[in-house]
């Protein structure tokens, strides 16, 4: 079967020039003109990929991006026409897995769709059955579920990503340049900024939870997850 994607914009032309572009690569595509439509299209039609617009009426892109969290870890792109560093780390904070900045050239589009797809499959297809617990934590790949003091606690499928590369390897320090490359895939289009962003909002979850680890910055290196003794 084809990959489905959903396009959220209000601009219309964005919308059929995109249209066109992704069916003529062999995508089947669907597209919505405002976030409350954006939001019934992706219950009724289930796509693999959504390209998410931030300025739309009735439901931005930003609210949009919360309320699929919500209910799914499929892969989001943020389209934003502003290109400022503060709407792309927003993008991130709240769980896209890219942020395009428009205008944008149809080959920069396809090559951020097949990289994100390339790494939700990924993740879907290695996910590893393992649980990793350590005091007062609990990450499980398979489920893409993070419990801290035996409470689930909602994360974004990236971040756990990344708690779990971490704490997998814990103690041993990983620069953003790594972290990049083992957790968002070599041929990923961002800059390191992602990861001090995803780090951020782990610190938010993981704070008080423990005495006996860490999410640790190793200044002018990277950062670890470190076991105290």
């Amino acid at each position: 079967m084809a990959t489905k994607i959903l396009v959220v914009d209000d601009d219309i032309n964005i919308c059929e020039l995109l249209y066109l572009n992704l069916t003529q690569e062999g995508y089947e595509v669907k597209t919505a003109n405002d976030g409350v439509e954006g939001i019934n299209y992706f219950k009724m039609y289930e796509p693999d990929l959504v390209l998410l617009d931030v300025m739309m009426p009735r439901k931005d892109g930003w609210q949009v991006c919360r309320e699929i969290r919500e209910m799914s870890a499929k892969p989001i792109i943020m389209v934003t026409a502003k290109g400022e560093v503060f709407d792309k780390v927003l993008g991130l904070e709240l769980g896209a897995d890219d942020v395009i900045t428009k205008p944008f050239e149809k080959q920069e589009v396809l090559a951020r769709i097949k990289a994100v797809l390339r790494r939700y499959g990924n993740r879907e297809s290695h996910s590893d059955e393992e649980v990793i617990k350590f005091d007062n934590i609990e990450i499980s790949k398979a489920k893409y579920e993070l419990k801290l003091n035996g409470k689930s606690v909602n994360i974004p499928p990236k971040e756990l990503d990344l708690l779990y590369f971490l704490a997998l390897n814990y103690n041993r320090v990983f620069t953003r340049d790594q972290l990049l490359d083992k957790v968002w895939g070599f041929d990923y289009l961002g800059d390191s900024r992602t990861v001090d962003v995803h780090i951020k909002r782990l610190r938010e979850k993981l704070e008080g939870v423990s005495t006996k680890w860490v999410l640790k910055t190793v200044w002018g290196v990277g950062y670890k997850f470190e076991l105290l003794q």
